[in-house]
C-alpha cells in the first residue's frame, strides 16, 4: 500500500483509503499529481496567496484553513494551495457525482483541513496538512500531508532525496518496525484479551505493520523534522495515516527515528542539517581493588 501525495519530502499511500490527494512531499492522500518532486528549485508565481476558504451549499461543506506564514516561500505557498486544491476538487467532484440520476443523496459531503507550521529557521520549514474528507460511508478519509522546505534551495525534500540507498530504507525499516510491533504489544497487553484473541490480533496488525513499512522510501513518505537543541535536526518522525500500518481504529501512528539511525545514510548533501549522532556512553572499567 503506498499512500498519496504531493511533491513534498515524499508521497505515501493509504492503503484502504486511497482517494485523498497527494503533497508535495511526505504525503497520505490519493489523486496526487503524476510529477514527483524533483532536485531542482521549484519556480512559483510570485502571488500566491493562502486564504482561507469556507464554503456551505446543500450538497457539501468545505473548510479550509492555513495557520502558516508560508507566504514568504512562494514555491511552498503553491504546493500547499495545489494540496488543498485538489482535495478540493475531489470533493466537488464527488459531490456532483452523487447529484446526478442513480447517485446518493444522503448528508453533504464534507472537507475540513487545517495546515500547521510544526519548524521554521533559515533552513528548514516545516508545514503539516491533516483532516479528513467524507465523501460517504462509515466515516471521512484521512487527509494526511507533510511538506518539508528547504529556503536556501527553495524546494521540497523527499525521503527518496534524503535517503538515496537501499541499505539506508532497510535500517530504518528495522527501526520503524521494532518500535510500532512494540507498541503493538503494549496496546494489546492493555486490553487484557483472551490468549487466543490477543494472538489473532496480534498476527492481523503486525501483518499490517510489515506490509506498511517495507523498506522503500514510497512508505515513509510522511515525515516531520525533529529540532536538535543547536537548531539543527536530531531525528526524523515518520507519520503513518490509518490503514497503513494498522486499523482505522489505531488513528495516526508515529515513529520518531534518532540521528544515529539516520546519519549514516542520508545523502552528503543533507548531512548538515542533521546534529551529529551522540557519542557512545563510555564503558565503566572496574579498578581493581588497592593492594
Amino acid at each position: 500500500m503506498k499512500r498519496l501525495l504531493l511533491p513534498l519530502a515524499l508521497s505515501a499511500a493509504l492503503i484502504a483509503c486511497k482517494r485523498e490527494p497527494e503533497p508535495a512531499a511526505p504525503v497520505a492522500t490519493p489523486g496526487a499529481p503524476a510529477t514527483a518532486p524533483g532536485d531542482t528549485a521549484i519556480v512559483a508565481p510570485a502571488d500566491v496567496k493562502l486564504e482561507d476558504v469556507s464554503e456551505s451549499t446543500s450538497d457539501y461543506i468545505i473548510g479550509i484553513s492555513y495557520q502558516v506564514p508560508a507566504e514568504q516561500y512562494p514555491g511552498l505557498a503553491a504546493e500547499l494551495k495545489k494540496y488543498a486544491d485538489t482535495a478540493r476538487n475531489d470533493l466537488i467532484e464527488a459531490a456532483k457525482a452523487r447529484s446526478q440520476p442513480g447517485g446518493a443523496t444522503s448528508a453533504p459531503y464534507d472537507l475540513s483541513l487545517s495546515f500547521t507550521e510544526l519548524m521554521h529557521t533559515p533552513d528548514v520549514v516545516a508545514v503539516a496538512a491533516d483532516g479528513s474528507s467524507y465523501t460517504g460511508g462509515a466515516h471521512g478519509a484521512p487527509l494526511i500531508a507533510r511538506f518539508v522546505w528547504l529556503p536556501k534551495q527553495n524546494r521540497l525534500l523527499t525521503a527518496q532525496q534524503l535517503v538515496p540507498s537501499a541499505a539506508g530504507w532497510t535500517a530504518i525499516s528495522d527501526y520503524v518496525r521494532e518500535q510500532l510491533h512494540a507498541a503493538l504489544s503494549q496496546r494489546v497487553d492493555a486490553d487484557d484479551l483472551p490468549a487466543e484473541e490477543r494472538a489473532e490480533v496480534v498476527k492481523n496488525a503486525s501483518k499490517m505493520i510489515d506490509d506498511g513499512t517495507q523498506p522503500d522510501p514510497s512508505d515513509f513518505a510522511l515525515f516531520e523534522p525533529v529540532a536538535a537543541p543547536d537548531g539543527r535536526l536530531s531525528g526524523l518522525r515518520f507519520v503513518f495515516a490509518p490503514y497503513q500500518v494498522g486499523p482505522y481504529s489505531d488513528g495516526t501512528q508515529t515513529v520518531e527515528v534518532p540521528v544515529d539511525v539516520l546519519l549514516p545514510h542520508l545523502a552528503p548533501e543533507f548531512r548538515p542539517l542533521f546534529a551529529a549522532a551522540p557519542a557512545p556512553a563510555p564503558v565503566a572499567t572496574p579498578t581493581p581493588p588497592a593492594r
